[in-house]
């Protein structure tokens, strides 16, 4: 590996908190993986690796890769210091899944996809803090429950298939479902139901001291534009951000329906991002 490329460990678990916290908008996502499961796999936990390059002896950029690059997340300034750390895992990493800013993606697209990824769109990053939020509220959205799973599986697979054009219940139907069961007891997904019936799904993607990422929001395609969208985005930033500086949400650019609820919510328009799903 090239010298001013690492994978990093223990000793630089300051330098990597210290790089992610300069721009904590975008990186809140790894700031939340970086809080909740350190700089190196626990035994027993799933593996991943971040990997960085350094100038003059300072961390300028790190890449989190999880697994060999089922999912691939970059920080940093320069596209060219995220080419640099890919260049050298050519062989190492075979990027599946990548979200973050476009010019980073596309670096590590050029160097770790072998073929056109199946997927590749262009998103918008929303922000939003306690005083940009409007008066949109619904106090009944709550915590999803293991009684809600009947129901919140296939709306959450729903949520999968508007996103990345796949379904998870015929890909891996057990495997997905424990995964949803996961995020109920972390209790990261919130839930509305209306006349006894589930109209909608938030998660809680990633958390940390310096704030939270949304995704999985859902509502049913029988129960659009009734405001439940609207009422529950401001509901959930608004218990959010009682403890939390900001929340931002990653919106397709092709989606500007929900971007027309984020900005009506409160959340600003941010840098242009990248997600990628190979085949």
């Amino acid at each position: 590996m090239a010298a001013n490329v690492e994978q990093l460990g223990p000793k630089e678990a300051e330098a990597l908190r210290a790089l992610l916290a300069k721009d904590p908008v975008q990186n809140l996502y790894l700031l939340g993986l970086f809080e909740e499961f350190g700089i190196v796999p626990r035994p027993g936990r799933a593996p991943f690796a971040f990997y960085g390059r350094f100038k003059g002896g300072s961390l300028v950029s790190a890449l989190f890769v999880g697994g060999d690059g089922g999912l691939v997340v970059p920080s940093a300034d320069d596209p060219a210091d995220v080419s640099e750390i890919a260049s050298t895992l050519a062989n190492k990493v075979k990027l599946r899944s990548c979200i973050g800013i476009k010019p980073a993606v596309d670096a590590l697209v050029r160097h770790l996809c072998a073929e056109k990824p199946a997927l590749s769109r262009t998103q918008r990053l929303f922000k939003v803090s306690a005083d940009d939020l409007g008066p949109f509220t619904n106090p009944t959205l709550r915590l999803a429950t293991p009684e809600d799973l009947p129901e919140l599986v296939p709306l959450a697979a729903g949520a999968v298939k508007e996103t990345v054009e796949r379904d998870p219940l015929a890909e891996d139907p057990d495997g997905f479902r424990a995964r949803v069961m996961q995020r109920v007891r972390g209790k990261r997904t919130y839930v509305l139901r209306v006349d006894d019936k589930l109209v909608f799904k938030i998660d809680v993607g990633s958390r940390s001291q310096y704030g939270a990422e949304l995704e999985g929001l859902y509502t049913l395609p029988e129960e659009r534009r009734k405001g439940h969208a609207t009422l529950s985005l401001g509901q959930i930033s608004r218990h959010l951000l009682s403890s939390l500086p900001r929340l931002t949400l990653r919106v397709d650019d092709k989606d500007p329906s929900l971007a027309g609820v984020a900005r009506k919510v409160g959340f600003n328009s941010g840098k242009a991002q990248r997600l990628v799903v190979s085949g």
